[in-house]
């Protein structure tokens, strides 16, 4: 329920609306958009921002966040640890989210024998918290080169052509397999895949299974890696450190046991690193949407051991994460919802951008809107700008919301707010790791026989991620990366040891580098002043 305070900026959004549904607002220039994202953005704030002083990448450019993490030391004492593999495998999969699963079933599928390890249970990820549906070009009036330029534009230009290629023509690839599998996505009358339109995207391509699209996929595919014989699932176990051999090839990864708090080591032909991002870390104190255990892991891991990073100074601030209650801070608020006509709206009513631009180009707008005084302040300090959500019923038809999007509407109703009927409000939330551990086209990274997909990977999505790429991003490289390790089930993968580990340790004491922070973290401090 709104306190009386927030009341009479409610009463603005009513009687504004109707002026508001007559009017056009047109889309920015080019010139117009670079100047607001350069002053507004949170990835040209430069204050937030350094150049990391060690490894691969040294001298570029990254998040203090992440620079702490890669410039640190761990907590572990490795001359305690055995280094006799407990398990011996042909394929590890590190992540138990959309992209290790799907890697895991396409390796089994061609005779490898897979372990894959994750952090909390499986399919406890950033995945089954991903609403609003799931690009590919599947309509008649679509076609893969409106995707790949579309992918491209929103990235600027940024993104590595191969790689977008890849992500593009796979697409209605992966939708099949999904299908076959037993993925039942939403329909039109005609019994045709139902496709949208959202920001940034020039036809009709997404793809949805109402509102909670990744978690309905997910129950599937944990059904069928159940069925799987050859893959064996260690929940509750994190890595903390790959290994390589004497060679520096990757050949396994010591792992955590959170329940009986030892660590162990397992010995694999190659490792999938599907771990996810790194919201978690709320870099420049940003609520986030994302799931618990995105603390950047496989970053720290892989740029260890000699692996390229490649964009991690860019990160999607998706623009509508609730900002009130408090209870639900960075809770996302699907896309979709804008693109149905729900209007983003200042404390006096006003429009001030058009809802389908591309997200980085949203979020910059409402954060523009509160620095300037024009945002709505709740009682515990935030700001944020509204979303008209009831103007979605008034285009759709009365219980549209409830029907379209009918987990947001349960949860914001058991704290008395009926979108339907009062606008929400909402403020950027910290969502996607545009760059990551660089991958060529089937997966691999810089060091042999290290895989890397999902969210994790970097030179995808360029500087910014349109609405539904990332669900298709970790089918396509867990399934290429799946196939791609698998190939590699003859490979002698050596002694384990950590010599990559106390190399970059000896250069990090050389350099005289110190950081309070441990790295990899594993799991979030939450502080709630910096929240």
């Amino acid at each position: 329920m709104y306190p009386d305070d927030m009341l009479e900026s409610i009463e603005n959004i009513a009687a504004t609306r109707e002026t508001r549904k007559q009017a056009e607002m047109e889309m920015l220039p080019e010139e117009a958009k670079a100047k607001l994202l350069s002053r507004f953005h949170p990835d040209y704030k430069e204050s937030a921002f350094r150049n990391l002083r060690i490894g691969v990448n040294r001298g570029a450019r990254t998040t203090h966040e992440i620079a702490d993490l890669l410039e640190a030391f761990s907590d572990l004492d490795y001359s305690k640890i055995d280094l006799t593999p407990e398990y011996d495998t042909d394929l590890l999969v590190l992540g138990g989210g959309g992209a290790g699963v799907t890697a895991a079933l396409f390796a089994e599928s061609v005779g490898a024998r897979v372990l894959l390890a994750t952090k909390l249970r499986l399919g406890n990820s950033n995945t089954i918290m991903a609403l609003g549906g799931m690009q590919a070009s599947v309509d008649e009036h679509d076609s893969l080169l409106r995707h790949f330029c579309d992918t491209m534009a929103a990235g600027k230009q940024i993104g590595r052509r191969d790689l977008v290629k890849a992500l593009v023509e796979d697409g209605p690839r992966v939708v099949k397999w999904l299908l076959d599998t037993g993925v039942d996505f939403d329909r039109d009358e005609a019994g045709n895949l139902l496709t949208k339109k959202g920001g940034g995207i020039s036809a009709p391509r997404l793809i949805s299974i109402g509102d909670h699209t990744g978690l309905n996929i997910m129950k599937v595919l944990k059904d069928e890696i159940g069925k799987r014989d050859r893959i064996e699932i260690s929940e509750f176990t994190p890595a903390v450190e790959l290994t390589t051999n004497e060679s520096g090839e990757c050949n396994g990864a010591i792992l955590f046991d959170l329940g009986r708090k030892r660590h162990f080591a397992v010995r694999a032909r190659a490792v999938i690193l599907a771990t996810g991002g790194s919201g978690r870390l709320h870099m420049q104190g940003f609520p986030t949407s994302n799931n618990f255990g995105a603390t950047g892991d496989a970053i720290v891991l892989a740029y260890r051991a000699g692996a390229e990073l490649e964009g991690v100074d860019s990160f999607q601030y998706h623009p509508t994460g609730v900002m009130f209650p408090e209870h639900m801070l960075g809770v996302l608020v699907t896309e979709a919802i804008r693109s149905l006509g729900a209007h983003l709206v200042n404390a006096r009513g006003e429009r001030f951008v058009n809802e389908l631009e591309t997200r980085d180009v949203c979020a910059a707008a409402i954060i523009r809107e509160c620095e300037n005084g024009n945002g709505v302040s709740t009682r515990f300090g935030k700001t944020g700008v509204w979303l008209d959500t009831p103007l979605v019923e008034e285009i759709s038809g009365k219980g549209f919301l409830r029907n379209r999007f009918p987990s947001l509407y349960r949860q914001l109703m058991r704290v008395k707010i009926d979108i339907s009927r009062r606008p929400l409000l909402v403020f950027p939330t910290l969502h996607y790791q545009n760059g990551g551990i660089l991958i060529d086209e089937k997966g691999e990274t810089t060091v042999r026989n290290l895989f890397v997909a999902g969210e994790a990977a970097g030179g995808i999505h360029g500087r910014n991620r349109i609405m539904g790429n990332a669900l298709l991003d970790i089918f396509v490289f867990g399934r290429r990366s799946g196939l791609a390790a698998s190939t590699k089930m003859c490979n002698e993968p050596g002694n384990l040891t950590l010599n990559h580990v106390y190399s970059y340790y000896d250069k990090l004491k050389s350099l005289r580098i110190s950081s309070v922070a441990r790295s990899p973290t594993l799991f979030p401090e939450f502080i709630v002043n910096k929240l």
